[in-house]
């Protein structure tokens, strides 16, 4: 798609979203008439799995042993703890079978929508703080994402959830790679033009990348308004 239609679906998503009272609205950059993107808060609650970590190399490792390979040293059959005694060690043991369980917290999640002219395609980006006001790290982004799309990606999962620039407003942002997007896309225009059917390529591909990241999308966006 190119920008043009790019904005119009996003100014009939805009449009439906505020009949649903779905929170969405365009925001237009400062300085330009034309650029702007798609923007929603919301609240999310999360269970942050550090049972499993993701190094810099997307490669998967046990929290466990990495707290094992800080707090020990090994020789041969012989675990020797460095530095803890019999009550720290205790301690150690439990704050480590804690982290590995899993926490809840509340985020609030801020969405933005953008056009890529790169890729000729809509892009998520999106941040998460606590709601103490602190940014989640891309590792604890990564193990809130829910089990049955983190195994899809987990091939690939730091090129699939990234930390870049935001393009517009020069801050920091997750994002979520735009590369698979016509792969992903090509059967869903394809279902709709073989049942003759108006599709808004935003609202179906919104539907298709939002929940990877726990925005989801309303049915009521794929029926017409009273």
């Amino acid at each position: 798609m190119d920008e043009q239609s790019f904005q119009g679906c996003c100014q009939l998503l805009v449009q439906r979203s505020q009949q649903l009272g779905d929170g969405w609205s365009w925001e237009t950059v400062q300085g330009s008439a034309s650029e702007g993107y798609l923007r929603k808060t919301a609240l999310r609650s999360v269970v942050i799995d550090c049972s499993t970590v993701w190094d810099q190399e997307g490669n998967r490792s046990s929290s466990e042993s990495a707290a094992d390979d800080i707090i020990t040293a090994g020789l041969g059959d012989d675990i020797i703890t460095a530095g803890l005694g019999e009550e720290d060690e205790e301690d150690e043991e439990l704050s480590v079978c804690t982290a590995c369980e899993g926490s809840s917290m509340v985020l609030q999640n801020e969405y933005h929508i953008l056009f890529s002219c790169s890729y000729s395609t809509p892009v998520l980006y999106f941040r998460a703080v606590t709601l103490e006001g602190r940014n989640l790290s891309l590792e604890e982004v990564w193990t809130s994402v829910h089990p049955n799309f983190r195994s899809r990606l987990q091939h690939s999962p730091l090129s699939t959830i990234t930390l870049q620039e935001h393009p517009l407003l020069g801050q920091p942002f997750f994002m979520l790679h735009p590369c698979k997007t016509e792969e992903l896309m090509r059967p869903v225009l394809q279902a709709a033009q073989d049942q003759h059917r108006p599709v808004n390529y935003v609202v179906s591909w919104l539907s298709v990348m939002g929940p990877v990241v726990g925005l989801d999308v309303p049915l009521h966006y794929a029926t017409e308004p009273d």
